[in-house]
């Protein structure tokens, strides 16, 4: 009952607010002026920013302080199934009364926003009317240099994920270097910079963008993470913590949780309250299994269903090498939006897929067409076009044991987990 009148509230703003991105700081600070500076008075902001792994990064790190008794607020994007869900606030999502009464706030300023920026500012007024909060946890939304998110001089940290060639139609021009650029160069020079482990290119250019940054920089190659038979070994200089997960399945996903630890660390917070915390974490959309629920009922129960919301080329590397240490025969259903990189993004998975079902990602203006997916996939491997979800599952099915992956976008996992 809930989920459908958020998904009616969410298709209300949609039609209110342009979903046109469109980068300018201007409007949000405006709005903000009017509404008393509310952005200042959230305590310890922390900045999560890059192209890859920002939400599981972001995820390890909330639960090891809330496992540290900390009081968390965090704003992600895009949501995959309940608008609730970009707004944590200590102890509990966002209500619906809440986001339609800050709306109104906002709109009582007379001044336009983008549908993201809107969002920016309800996370802002509803982080700012919690009480005891020790930090507040913000994911970035494109680049960072113009992005609603940019608002804090002095954050706690900011934290950078993975950087790849994502986003490129953004910028000019259409480089890494400026990609970089556009992320890095208007960070704090009062912070931690805390920077993912990177490709090694990427990492030049980010070292030489920063050199000129006065904050205190931690790279990733000041902690090891290192595959012990069935488990993950975490090492930096004063401690190990061994990584023990029955959800966390890919080593992106484990390089993403070796930031969060190194952060968590730093923040004080116990080896012991870490250690107990991993089991604890699981991030939805990024490769889960779905285990049980309506789509799963039309798979026996020899046939395991496997889903991951990556849309770029490193994460489909990220994927594919997960998918490598499977010993079944898998099988793709495929959807993806219109501004990517589609035929580089499946030729990654050239020698994985037994065949791969096209669809268009529903209610979703950006998505590219099945057939045009279906055509690209053929090049590497057998495609076939289908209509939706449940057809592509029912037409796979059958007595052989296999995995079934759902991929290349996170609204395509949005709309799976809504139905499911």
């Amino acid at each position: 009952q809930m989920l459908s009148h958020s998904i009616a509230l969410y298709k209300n703003l949609q039609k209110r607010y342009s979903r046109r991105i469109n980068l300018d700081l201007k409007r949000i600070k405006e709005v903000l002026n009017i509404l008393g500076y509310p952005q200042l008075e959230l305590v310890q902001p922390i900045n999560v920013i890059g192209s890859d792994g920002k939400m599981s990064t972001l995820t390890s790190l909330q639960y090891f302080l809330q496992a540290h008794k900390k009081n968390i607020t965090t704003f992600t994007s895009p949501h995959l199934y309940d608008v609730r869900h970009r707004f944590w606030l200590k102890n509990r999502f966002i209500t619906l009364k809440e986001i339609k009464k800050y709306t109104k706030l906002i709109e009582s300023t007379g001044l336009p926003l983008t549908l993201f920026e809107l969002f920016t500012c309800i996370y802002i007024l509803a982080a700012k009317d919690q009480k005891n909060i020790h930090y507040n946890l913000i994911e970035a939304g494109l680049l960072f240099k113009k992005d609603s998110t940019n608002l804090w001089l002095e954050p706690r940290a900011q934290i950078i994920t993975h950087i790849n060639f994502q986003h490129q139609d953004w910028v000019r021009p259409q480089t890494l270097t400026e990609i970089c650029n556009q992320k890095l160069s208007s960070l704090s020079q009062n912070t931690t910079i805390y920077i993912a482990k990177q490709e090694p290119k990427t990492l030049r250019i980010i070292k030489s963008i920063l050199t000129k940054n006065k904050s205190k920089k931690i790279y990733a190659s000041q902690f090891s993470i290192k595959k012990i038979k069935n488990y993950y070994l975490y090492k930096d200089q004063k401690c190990e913590i061994p990584i023990h997960s029955k959800t966390i399945h890919s080593e992106g996903l484990i390089n993403n949780l070796a930031l969060s630890i190194k952060v968590a660390l730093d923040f004080g917070v116990p080896k012991q309250t870490i250690i107990k915390a991993i089991p604890k974490i699981q991030f939805e959309g990024r490769v889960q299994y779905i285990h049980k629920g309506k789509l799963k009922r039309l798979l026996k129960s020899n046939e395991k269903l496997l889903i991951d919301g990556c849309h770029s080329i490193a994460s489909a590397k990220n994927l594919y090498k997960y998918l490598k240490t499977l010993k079944e025969p898998i099988y793709g259903i495929w959807g993806m939006q219109k501004n990517k990189l589609p035929t580089l993004f499946i030729k990654s998975f050239k020698s994985i897929f037994k065949k791969v079902l096209t669809l268009n990602i529903p209610n979703e203006p950006n998505s590219l067409e099945a057939e045009k997916l279906k055509l690209i996939a053929q090049k590497y491997m057998s495609a076939e076009k289908v209509n939706n979800i449940q057809t592509a599952l029912k037409k796979l099915s059958s007595r052989e044991n296999k995995t079934i992956v759902v991929f290349g976008s996170l609204y395509l996992i949005g709309d799976v987990l809504n139905k499911n």
